[in-house]
This record gives C-alpha cells, structure tokens and sequence, in this order.
C-alpha cells in the first residue's frame, strides 16, 4: 500500500494498481510464448467487471490467435506489426443490440422487483427508438470504461499491451462475421514484451486537473 505525502490528504492507493498506472507502456514487439487459456479468460472477466450506465455491459471481446487470421487482421489495421507479432490480439467492439435483448439478464437480480423492472423499462426506453448510431455511441463510450481496465488489468497480472484505434472497422467486422451494426472500440495486442518501449510521459496532473 502507499500513502501521499504528510502535506496532501491522507490518501491510500493500492500498491498493484498503482505500480500498473505508473508503468504500463504501448509495446510493438513481442515474445512469441503462447497466453495461457486460464490468464486471458481471467483478465477478461476481471476486464468485465468495470461499471456501465444501467449495467448494460455492451462490451463484446474477439481473442484473435490464429497466425492466418491475425495476418489478415494486421492488413486491416494498415499493417500494423504488433498485431502479427503479439501472441493474441483482442477486438473489442459494442453490441447494444445485443445488449437490449439481454437487459433482464443484465439488471441486477438482488434489486427491489419494482426498481429492477422500472430500470429495464428506462433502459428499453431510452435506446429502443435510437439509430444504430446513437446507440452505438453510447456504447462505445461504456466500453472505453472496460478498455481501460483491460490495460491495466493485463499491466498487473505482466502482459505488455498496446491498445489501436487505427484499422478498417467494415473489413475487421467481415474478418470475424461480426454484425453489421456493431462498432469496433479498438484492438488490443497482448503478450510478453520483448523490447522496453518509451518510458511513460505524461502532462503534470496539475495542468490537467482544477479543484473548484
């Protein structure tokens, strides 16, 4: 565990969390040592357990292994050699379709009766009568939320990652016979890291944050 300083308040930040904000870099190249099952099922269920607006969890996740696939992956990603050289790449993408049809199954079942069925009401609602384009906007903002416990997830149990927005979202969804209405939040390669990457830079906190 760590403490701020006597001069800030008394603040206790998880030495694991922290260590993983503080260290966590984009890597490009990577061991070709294989994931283990076990590790990526966990750190995507521990990936799931991050908070979405009614709990909707419309985040989806692909895990891409296969060397053909991946190739033909990393041609939609303009080339980009992390997604060949990274033993698993992830495709993370927003159903909220899906999403709709699973609201009663998503709606915590400990809730009141009355408050659990005027939340799937709201949520039906809300986005029932919304373009695909709405809807999946909202979408991806949630699962931006999951993304980036991923990162850090994968960070702290020692896989390296880099996170990438830059792909064909049509031709990675035709790869993979996704839906057609779902949207792509990103590609995450993941793996041992086999170079160092740059050291994390960042804007002091303080030009970034005000207190009011």
């Amino acid at each position: 565990m760590r403490t701020m300083d006597t001069d800030s308040p008394s603040v206790v930040v998880d030495s694991t969390a922290s260590s993983a904000a503080d260290s966590r870099r984009s890597i490009r190249q990577y061991e070709p040592t294989p994931i283990p099952d076990a590790d990526l099922r966990e750190l995507l269920r521990l990936a799931g357990r991050a908070p979405s607006a009614y709990n909707a969890q419309p985040w989806r996740f692909v895990v891409v292994q296969d060397a053909a696939l991946k190739a033909r992956l990393a041609a939609a990603a303009y080339g980009q050699r992390q997604v060949t050289a990274a033993p698993a790449t992830i495709v993370m993408y927003s159903d909220m379709q899906d999403a709709l049809e699973r609201m009663p199954e998503s709606m915590h079942p400990g809730m009141p009766e009355d408050q659990r069925t005027a939340g799937v009401e709201s949520f039906r609602a809300t986005f029932t009568g919304q373009t695909v384009e709405q809807r999946e906007a909202w979408g991806i903002a949630q699962s931006n939320i999951a993304l980036g416990y991923l990162l850090l997830l994968a960070e702290s149990l020692g896989y390296a990652t880099s996170p990438m927005l830059g792909f064909h979202p049509e031709q990675v969804k035709a790869l993979l016979g996704l839906p057609a209405h779902v949207r792509i939040t990103a590609l995450v390669t993941i793996g041992l890291a086999a170079e160092d990457g740059f050291a994390p830079h960042r804007l002091p906190a303080e030009s970034l944050v005000t207190f009011r």
